[in-house]
């Protein structure tokens, strides 16, 4: 398979540089335990790449949940608090962004994360490795990001922040959800997904390229620079 030369990279942050997706689970878990209800893996299929207001809005309606969205978001937050801080980097991850500040490529955060969430997983163990992106778009509190995954909004915005305004086929996105790979799709962008060994094959297909972990990844498939090791 060959795929199109690159000159800008954007990456999702949650279940691909982070390992935080199961603790999003373990998060809403237990507020759903409350209230007599179990968090499916096939209910946080629909929601991974969904803003903060999104996530609470469907979990309510679908469970039919005596809360409102801004009293979910509130219990959402206090677990947050507990599990956020000690989150482990994934396989890959560390390796490829340093690659690609060595070598100058221009690279992006897009996630939906809002501030406040970031920074409770990013300040304690990895603030030396996020200093590294220079444009950082979190979708849950930027007012430009109408709409969550997969709607396109994080891509196009985070790309419109590159000083150089690339084209959108010029930009690869790194991300693990289906809801990621539709987004960068619907933007015209390439994707790289890493996906959850639990989604099925079939889901996978939209992506441009499907590897297991982001050891996998060789940059030179994009016209970037090859690993130095």
């Amino acid at each position: 398979m060959t795929f199109q030369p690159v000159t800008h990279v954007l990456f999702d942050m949650d279940g691909l540089i982070l390992n935080t997706e199961h603790l999003y689970t373990v998060a809403f878990q237990n507020i759903l335990s409350c209230y007599g209800n179990v968090y499916t893996f096939e209910l946080k299929q629909k929601l991974m790449g969904a803003q903060s207001h999104e996530t609470a809005n469907k979990i309510i309606t679908e469970l039919e949940l005596p809360l409102t969205e801004e009293e979910f978001i509130q219990e959402s937050e206090k677990e947050f608090q507990k599990l956020f801080p000690d989150t482990a980097l994934l396989p890959g991850a560390k390796r490829l962004i340093e690659h690609l500040h060595k070598h100058k490529v221009p690279f992006g955060l897009a996630t939906s994360s809002s501030k406040e969430s970031y920074e409770l997983k990013v300040n304690k163990h990895h603030k030396n490795l996020f200093s590294l992106f220079s444009y950082k778009t979190l979708g849950s509190s930027d007012p430009e990001v109408k709409k969550g995954k997969p709607h396109p909004d994080i891509f196009l915005v985070a790309a419109s922040r590159f000083p150089d305004k690339p084209d959108p086929a010029k930009c690869l996105v790194f991300e693990d959800s289906v809801n990621g790979v539709l987004a960068a799709k619907a933007a015209g962008m390439q994707v790289v997904m890493v996906p959850d060994p639990r989604i099925e094959k079939s889901k996978t297909e939209d992506a441009t390229l499907v590897i297991s972990s982001l050891e996998e990844f060789k940059p030179e498939l994009f016209g970037l620079p090859e690993f130095d090791d």
